[in-house]
């Protein structure tokens, strides 16, 4: 039995667009408790994907060490371009700078075992579902995993 990336995909995708700010995408995907979100255009054309890995970089030490010297550089007196001043300002920041745009995606016709093979060949979390270019879905590790715990028995074929 063969299982089509359809019938198990979820089609309430919780989506940004390149101009939303990473703290506003954070916000969506806590408030919707995905760990990850599809960055799309307006006609929902895939553009790459941020999870929460991507946004934790953000705001990770290596980050806040630059900004915190940017910070001190301007508590002392040094006189900043407002263009960077904007630039170190949490708020202001783009998903655009942070998402990744190697897209991995799959038709919806797609088997459970070809998405499974996506999945671990190119060590991802989930795959985006396109129908002529345009989000349609979505598969999770955890949609994969559940589909085959409920189809276990039509899924195993017999041994001679």
């Amino acid at each position: 039995m063969t299982i089509p990336a359809k019938s198990v995909m979820t089609t309430e995708i919780v989506t940004v667009s390149p101009e939303t700010t990473i703290v506003e995408t954070a916000r969506r995907m806590l408030m919707h408790h995905v760990s990850a979100v599809p960055v799309v255009d307006p006609d929902r054309r895939p553009l790459g994907v941020v999870s929460e890995g991507d946004v934790m970089h953000h705001f990770g030490a290596q980050f806040q060490g630059k900004r915190a010297q940017w910070l001190r550089m301007l508590a002392e007196g040094e006189t900043l371009a407002p263009e960077f001043l904007a630039e170190i300002r949490l708020n202001q920041h783009q998903v655009r700078e942070i998402m990744h745009t190697g897209i991995i995606s799959a038709g919806e016709e797609a088997s459970l075992a070809e998405l499974a093979d996506l999945m671990l060949e190119h060590r991802i979390k989930r795959v985006p579902i396109l129908r002529d270019g345009v989000l349609v879905g979505i598969v999770s590790r955890a949609d994969v995993v559940r589909a085959v715990v409920e189809n276990v028995d039509n899924l195993l074929e017999p041994t001679n």
